[in-house]
């Protein structure tokens, strides 16, 4: 008998010719080489996007950068439009705040009218908000109702409205006299006209009302339900379900009508005519800053107050950013 060697099976060939592709993998490196075709289009799609992207690029170089950029330039000299900028340095940052008393003035009337008045309208907004979402019948015009004034904005019509309605023989003083109070009324009273200003601000929660309501939509019965068994009232079940589900909410529009109060213009512009009065009490910071530039021909120290409202306004923002992981509870958050 003669002794004969086992042939290789198909499993064992198969084994050996898969073998070679990768040897030949290892020896590059372990990659699979790229055809050039995909290559050329993964460029291709990427020259477009950058393509599609090019007009908006110009418009926010050429229209946003570039003018913070040369306003910034301009809050360090001395420009009235009419002269060649000359360089001054920091002269007018220490100005404002060591030599122009209206300045300060106009900064403490912003502040008073952002902290007073954007809470004010926030709860108001929440409140009704909270009301519409536990209404079926007529919700739609209410909610249409609320937020019509939205739709009007601070423009210079409602000012004009506005500032008639709360004038000595507007409507408000006379439904006020009805009950014995007479205020003369609140346009040229010092001690009236940042209220009414606020309230002016406060009538207009309809598009932070719908924000509100969109986020209480996406609050889970269940929670509420769960609460309810626990034996949680209504108070209870809004402190410990209903907020911490809205903080976001809370926390988007805090931000943006924080941002918004500080930029008020139009309204304190026509409420006063324009002179920021009465005693300064409407010379906002931005009306005051208008004044400086358009009217007293001071470009270049009404570029710094410009950029001072703007570091105001940004670490504000920082400080809510930085502060929001201590009460803006986010869905999946395991803080």
């Amino acid at each position: 008998m003669t002794a004969t060697t086992p042939r290789p099976t198909s499993e064992s060939g198969s084994t050996r010719r898969s073998s070679k592709p990768a040897a030949s993998a290892s020896r590059k490196g372990g990659k699979i080489p790229v055809r050039p075709g995909i290559k050329l289009r993964e460029r291709r799609e990427g020259l477009a996007g950058y393509a599609f992207l090019t007009p908006w690029l110009i418009g926010f170089l050429g229209l946003t950068v570039g003018p913070m950029a040369y306003s910034l330039y301009l809050s360090f000299t001395r420009y009235n439009l009419f002269s060649d900028p000359q360089w001054i340095g920091f002269d007018n940052y220490v100005r404002l705040f060591t030599q122009d008393p209206q300045f300060i003035q106009s900064a403490q009337i912003t502040l008073t009218y952002v902290l007073v008045g954007t809470p004010i309208k926030l709860a108001a907004a929440l409140g009704i908000a909270l009301l519409l979402n536990y209404r079926d019948k007529g919700s739609g015009f209410f909610r249409s109702a609320f937020y019509a004034p939205s739709l009007i904005g601070a423009s210079v019509s409602v000012a004009i409205v506005w500032r008639a309605m709360f004038s000595a023989e507007g409507p408000v003083d006379s439904g006020l006299s009805i009950f014995g109070i007479n205020l003369g009324g609140w346009v040229g009273n010092v001690s009236l006209v940042v209220p009414m200003m606020i309230i002016l601000a406060i009538w207009q929660f309809g598009g932070t009302m719908v924000i509100f309501l969109a986020g209480l939509k996406q609050v889970p019965k269940e929670l509420y339900e769960a609460a309810e068994m626990d034996g949680a009232g209504a108070l209870r079940r809004f402190k410990a379900v209903t907020i911490p589900m809205l903080s976001p909410v809370i926390f988007f529009n805090l931000l943006l009508e924080l941002i918004g109060a500080f930029q008020v213009f139009a309204s304190a512009y026509i409420i006063s005519n324009g002179t920021g009065g009465p005693a300064g009490m409407t010379n906002f910071i931005t009306v005051y800053l208008y004044k400086r530039a358009f009217t007293d021909g001071q470009m270049g120290y009404a570029a710094a107050m410009a950029w001072i409202l703007l570091i105001v306004v940004a670490i504000i923002a920082a400080i809510l950013f930085r502060t929001q992981k201590n009460w803006v509870h986010y869905a999946g958050d395991n803080r």
